[in-house]
């Protein structure tokens, strides 16, 4: 079946028309929250986040159930210039270990009780390198965002999605600064750890991206600085969105793919919670943007939706809490 748009100008118009949290169970879940069997805002966040949840899923008492963590793969022209301090076939072999089981997301996806899909984006087709003009036409952009948005099983009930793609936090950093401002310096990170010399030409690649596709319309910034793996990311996000799908975002370059949906459109993240602030440097900078304060602080910046996976376990214990808890009612116990 074919996605339901296939121009952005058609994607942009889906955005607009995004649902929104059900309102009665959201007052219901606030109402059960009120006269569970602790004091008011004892369980903090978690309180927040269990009612945020049954919101999105329609009822006032949710259990989280069927998480989904999908991985897409895209390799990046500007790969070339020599922005990451790893060579672009490990896209690839990445591809190969998540495959296979072997990476970090594997056993985080099995430990938060996940399952994992894997979608690689014409890894032996690198997008142009947006030094030159526009990374992506406008087919090319839209075929990603369909394969993300085909890969959300509509019968889960929790999005996560990570990437994999040697040189993506710089199309990342491109995209933060085109939609937010600010000098490249600023949004641009040591990634997979570049030296001083890797990362003045990383932060020049951004320079030359931005010099080179002028066009700051968030769509069009996800053309012309991104990459099929973080369209794909925006096409998941998005489809979740439509059919109320919690999401939890990962790191800094999952994040930056969300910005151009919420740039599009009012309200196009709202179903979304950030799981975990990342080591790059300008990760918190991007979630402070969207409004999004988050879960966890570990010092993660592996990618791959490690940070997100790992925040599942604590939804699910906010869920858990918020639905399993008596109420002060139903334990015999004297209310305040």
């Amino acid at each position: 079946m074919p996605a339901p748009f296939a121009t952005l100008s058609d994607f942009r118009a889906l955005l607009q028309a995004l649902p929104s949290a059900d309102p009665a169970a959201t007052a219901a879940a606030e109402e059960r929250n009120s006269q569970l069997t602790k004091p008011p805002g004892a369980l903090g966040r978690l309180e927040d986040m269990a009612i945020w949840y049954a919101g999105w899923r329609g009822v006032a008492r949710p259990a989280l159930e069927r998480p989904q963590v999908i991985v897409f793969a895209g390799n990046h022209g500007v790969a070339a210039r020599g922005v990451s301090a790893f060579p672009a076939e490990v896209t690839v072999q990445m591809v190969a270990n998540f495959r296979a089981g072997g990476a970090a997301i594997n056993q985080l996806a099995r430990a938060a009780g996940a399952t994992l899909s894997v979608h690689e984006l014409d890894l032996d087709r690198p997008t142009a390198d947006f030094t030159q003009g526009p990374a992506m036409t406008e087919a090319e952009v839209v075929a990603a965002l369909s394969v993300g948005w085909h890969a959300v099983d509509p019968s889960s009930d929790l999005l996560v999605v990570g990437e994999m793609g040697i040189g993506n936090t710089t199309p990342a950093a491109a995209i933060a600064c085109a939609l937010f401002g600010g000098q490249p310096g600023e949004w641009t990170g040591r990634g997979t750890g570049v030296d001083d010399r890797g990362l003045s030409i990383k932060t020049q690649v951004v320079a030359e991206g931005l010099a080179a596709n002028p066009d700051r319309d968030p769509l069009e910034v996800l053309r012309c600085l991104g990459g099929r793996e973080i369209a794909a990311m925006a096409g998941a996000i998005a489809a979740a969105h439509a059919a109320r799908i919690p999401v939890i975002l990962d790191g800094f370059i999952c994040t930056a793919a969300a910005a151009t949906l919420a740039m599009a459109a009012e309200g196009a993240l709202d179903h979304c919670i950030a799981g975990h602030a990342s080591a790059e440097a300008s990760h918190r900078a991007l979630l402070s943007k969207l409004g999004k304060q988050p879960m966890l602080e570990l010092g993660l910046r592996l990618g791959e939706g490690s940070g997100a996976a790992l925040a599942i376990n604590v939804l699910k214990a906010a869920i858990a809490c918020h639905s399993g808890m008596a109420t002060f009612a139903e334990a015999g116990v004297s209310g305040a």
